[in-house]
């Protein structure tokens, strides 16, 4: 049987692909050729959809009876690297340094990805195969449209038979040290515009025209003034925000036909995408005042209602593997964006660990040594506790 390798090593490795997304670049080749030897079962569907990139992923498992399943999940693709003139070390070099492991990818999140792999080889090398199964959900499709990864990924697992127990996704978690936080839920994230119809005319006949642009300026301040709500237990206030003021119009005597505005929600499980809809629509409605003018608010259909992982087993189990190796008791947070978690809550309960992550899409992405070492140790003590060796 092939050694299983550091968690660093193997990072280095896989930051040394060029994953940008959607290209596999040989990472999801280098993750097949280690796992097979370890008595893995790898597939590596490839997903399509009109108007979106091909994106290949990777399921690979491994069971040894009756019991639960655990998936280990995360992404393999990258952001971009910028201006690469700009990097001290190459951005895919992997290079470790005073300590460091630099590279696109170290933090988000190829070093959660090695940090989970090495500690499930390190598992099975140490113990044989789970008594019961651990599975690898990896796509190349979240730093991109999320359209042809996780999401149907997991629907093909199911498909197959797949039932998962509970979920671990790597993502970096930590704002400052290990151990610092573990992710319990996810905000929502819902997208909108507002429209505006009026009717067009030239300006220096505004009597026979109806200008929607004023209005529209009415409807983003008024909107934007109004307070979602205070914040639950576990969850912060909501908040919409507005990101863009579009007319088209190139000319400058014409009064224009429409307006619009573009807005964005992070919301609470105090809300729904339907609900968020009916607050815009109220609020923009009281704005209309004189004038024949027609509102339109519509809503993205790729949103992402907000969740709370509600599994004490799982999180208490986690949460002491984490205190065991680091000391430290982590707070459980639903912060920050959202991720493919939003996709794995849909069929079993999932939390969010992995590195800080300070340096996360930055030029010079790094990562401590240190730091994924102590990830993986993190895994293995999860894993050892969960399975109950």
């Amino acid at each position: 049987m092939t050694k299983a390798p550091t968690a660093t090593d193997l990072a280095s490795a896989l930051i040394q692909c060029p994953s940008v997304t959607p290209a596999e670049a040989g990472v999801l080749t280098l993750l097949d050729d280690l796992l097979s030897p370890f008595g893995f079962e790898v597939h590596r569907p490839t997903f399509s959809q009109d108007g979106y990139p091909d994106v290949e992923n990777m399921f690979a498992k491994i069971s040894g009876g009756e019991g639960p399943h655990l998936a280990f999940a995360g992404h393999v693709d990258v952001v971009p690297v910028g201006e690469e003139s700009m990097w001290q070390q190459p951005p895919f070099c992997g290079a470790v340094k005073d300590g460091k492991l630099y590279g696109r990818g170290a933090a988000d999140m190829k070093g959660g990805v090695a940090a989970f792999v090495a500690a499930a080889l390190r598992y099975v090398e140490t113990h044989g195969a789970p008594k019961g199964t651990v599975s690898f959900v990896l796509t190349g499709d979240e730093e991109g449209p999320a359209v042809n990864g996780t999401v149907k990924l997991m629907q093909w697992a199911a498909e197959r038979g797949e039932k998962f127990t509970d979920s671990v996704l790597g993502e970096p978690t930590n704002p400052n040290s290990m151990g610092d936080m573990i992710k319990v839920g996810r905000r929502g994230s819902q997208s909108g515009t507002v429209t505006i119809s009026g009717k067009q005319g030239h300006v220096a006949y505004p009597h026979l025209a109806n200008n929607p642009v004023p209005v529209l300026a009415k409807i983003v301040e008024h909107v934007s003034a109004q307070t979602l709500d205070e914040g639950t237990d576990f969850f912060q206030p909501s908040n919409l925000e507005f990101i863009s003021f579009d007319v088209g119009n190139p000319a400058w005597n014409v009064i224009p036909e429409q307006a619009s505005a573009r807005f964005n929600v992070r919301f609470n499980d105090l809300w729904t995408a339907e609900t968020l809809g009916q607050f815009v629509t109220k609020h923009a409605t009281d704005c209309l005042s004189g004038g024949a003018f027609k509102l339109s608010v519509s809503l993205e259909a790729d949103g992402s209602e907000a969740f709370l992982t509600r599994s004490d087993s799982l999180i208490d189990r986690f949460s002491k593997a984490v205190e065991t190796v680091t000391g430290k008791v982590p707070e459980l947070s639903t912060g920050g964006g959202t991720s493919d978690a939003r996709f794995i809550k849909n069929y079993c309960p999932v939390i969010e660990f992995g590195l800080v992550g300070q340096t996360m899409h930055m030029v010079d992405e790094h990562v401590a040594v240190a730091d994924i070492e102590q990830l993986a140790e993190v895994y293995y003590e999860f894993m050892m506790q969960y399975f109950e060796r």
